[in-house]
This record gives structure tokens, sequence and C-alpha cells, in this order.
């Protein structure tokens, strides 16, 4: 065969090979249009949707927290609609006492419904700055700047009376962190409460803290037991200090439990869960076990100086909901010492506040 026989041979070949290729480039092209087309009309879908996530995200508006400490489907402390009958209750009750100063502040975590009587006005703490002692002290110990099982040392500076069986213990005795922190909250021991005051560093550390985090009313001004009624914070400052422990904005799911576990050991039970189980339509008694009986749960810490009292609290009620409430009573220079009339005004307080949230036709429960 001829060279030119063999050319005209391979060029039909040539010519097939050239449209085989421009064919599969127009299937591309096509391919890449329709996909592009695809595309196009999905983003057309979602952004809407986008944009809305968008929109929520703008300062002054609703941010959600990606953050893994915070826990879902409890609810926020974000005030929305005070409820004015209760309110207007609060004031009622203190005013039937003229001699007594009070601060109140009640809010429901699942729909931001409140209540308040001098909510931000500062009065003496008296053993309820414990609680947002306690909210630092697991800060650190979930930031691992603590350690939850270390020994602490008891100095002879940190030794307070009142309340608490450590201070009978001879000074440089150790303990674990643990047992302090439960007995800070369960017999309310002040000594052990100024030895974590001491391990978080000291007063000006902790205040320093609290501010931050927004507890604006909140002051440690001198170790416990502070009998003079120096150190102090405000009924909401109280509610905040149990949300950032509830909500887990402030502490991780596991020293939320811890958190919870402490509050429920405290022995005092007299004021505010009396009172709530009262409005709840019970009788006194065995009152934690009573109100377990209405399927409610009251997780409190008290303050008595006897010149003032308070108890703050974690409710949880019949209904699921879950409220916190707080309850300060100061007496002036002619209250009596240790003024059972300054203990009933809180009961009364916790006392109206479930009868607000839970009417007694609203429950079919009876112990």
């Amino acid at each position: 065969m001829t060279a030119s026989s063999r050319q005209r041979q391979q060029q039909p070949q040539r010519r097939s090979r050239a449209w085989a290729t421009t064919l599969l480039l127009l299937r591309l092209v096509v391919t890449a249009i329709g996909l592009g087309l695809a595309i196009g009309t999905v983003l057309k879908l979602v952004a809407p949707s986008l944009q809305q996530t968008e929109r929520q995200q703008q300062p002054g508006e609703p941010r959600e927290d990606t953050s893994p400490r915070l826990l879902r489907g409890i609810g926020s402390f974000q005030p929305r609609q005070e409820l004015t009958a209760l309110s207007e209750r609060f004031a009622s009750l203190t005013a039937t006492q003229p001699d007594l100063r009070a601060g109140a502040y009640m809010v429901v975590l699942d729909d931001g419904s409140f209540a308040q009587l001098n909510p931000t006005v500062p009065y003496a703490a008296a053993s309820s700055i414990k609680l947002p002692i306690l909210l630092l002290l697991l800060q650190d110990v979930g930031d691992g700047r603590i350690d939850w099982n270390q020994r602490v040392i008891m100095r002879a500076e940190l030794i307070g009376g009142g309340a608490g069986w450590m201070q009978g213990q001879p000074a440089g005795s150790s303990f674990p962190l643990y047992e302090v922190a439960r007995d800070m909250i369960r017999v309310s021991d002040n000594t052990a409460t100024n030895m974590i005051v001491d391990l978080l560093g000291g007063k000006e550390a902790v205040n320093r803290r609290w501010q931050d985090l927004g507890l604006t009313s909140t002051v440690l001004n001198n170790w416990l037991p502070d009998l003079g009624g120096t150190n102090t914070s405000s009924a909401e400052d109280l509610c905040r200090s149990l949300a950032l422990a509830e909500l887990g904005e402030q502490l991780d799911l596991r020293n939320r439990d811890r958190f919870r576990e402490i509050m429920a050991s405290s022995r005092t039970d007299s004021l505010l869960p009396a009172g709530f189980l009262t409005g709840l339509g019970g009788a006194r008694g065995r009152v934690d076990e009573a109100l377990r009986e209405f399927g409610s749960q009251v997780l409190n810490k008290t303050g008595d100086i006897g010149t003032a009292y308070v108890d703050a609290a974690q409710i949880e009620l019949p209904d699921g909901r879950r409220a916190l409430a707080a309850f300060m009573v100061v007496g002036s220079e002619q209250t009596e010492y240790n003024s059972p009339r300054s203990r009933q005004l809180i009961r009364d307080l916790a006392t109206a506040t479930a009868q607000a949230l839970l009417p007694l036709d609203s429950t079919d429960i009876t112990p």
C-alpha cells in the first residue's frame, strides 16, 4: 500500500475522533449548565432561611449560643412578662411590716414571667452569698484550674465563728475540697466558706469575677460570718447566680449537677420551702418530703444573721416548669433581734409565689 493510500484511510478515523471529542465537550457544557441551574435553585430556596438566621443574630436580638456548656430545653434568664398582680402582692405583704425592708425577685425560666420588689437593691446577704461563691468554685473546677479532690488547708485566719463544725478543728487541718464545698451549703459552714474564698484568690478576686458576671450588687467585704451585714447581694443577683449555674452558662453539665446536688443537701427548709409548700396547699412538717408529693422540689440556701434573713432557691414546679426565687428581709433599729416577723415575711412571699404560679384549682394533686 502506498503512502497516499494510507493517508486516505486515516482521514475518516481522525474525523471520527474529532467528532467524538466535540460531543464530549458539548455534554460537559450541558452538564455544567444543568448543575449551575440546580445549585441556583437550591440557593434561592435556602437564602430566606439564611437571611432569617443572620437577622436573628443582629445586636439586641437573641443569638444562638453554640457553646458546649449550654443546656438546651431548660429555658433562659430573660425576664419578659411581669406578673404585676404578684409584684403588687409582694409590696402589700411588705407594707404590713413598716419596720422591715424587703427585696424579692422571681422568674420562670421556661417563659420569662417574673415578679419583683426592689430587685436590685443591695441588702445584707448573710449566708446566701455562699451561692455565688459556690458558682465560682465549680466554674474553676470545670475549667481545670482547681482539682475537686485536692486538699484544702485551714489556716488560723480563715477560721470563722457561727455555723459549721470545721472551726472546731486545729489550725493546719486539711480537708478534701468536695467536703469543704458541700458543708459550706449543707450546714452553712463559715470556716469552709472562708477557705474557698481564699482558694479562689481572696475577696478582691472574687468581687472582680462577680462584677464580670453581672452580679453588680454582690460584694464580699468581710470574712464570714459577717454578723455586721457588710457583705451584700440583691434578690435579682441571687437569682442570676442560680441561673448561671442551672442553665449551663458558666458550668458544664457535670458541675451543674454538682451544684444541684450540693444545693439539695441544705438542711434548712423553714423559710422559702415551707412557705412555698403552704402556697401549694400542703401543711408543714417534713417539708422536702411533702413538696415531693406535690411533684415539686425546692433547692435553697438561707441566710440568717439575726438582723437580716435571706432565702434563695431553684424551684421545680409540679407542672414541670422551673423557676428561681430570692427573698431578702432586713430589720431596722426598731426591729427585734431574730425577728420572727422577718422569717414569716419570707414565708408569706413564698406562699404568694406558689399561689400565683399554681393556683389550687389548677392542679388535681392532693398529697
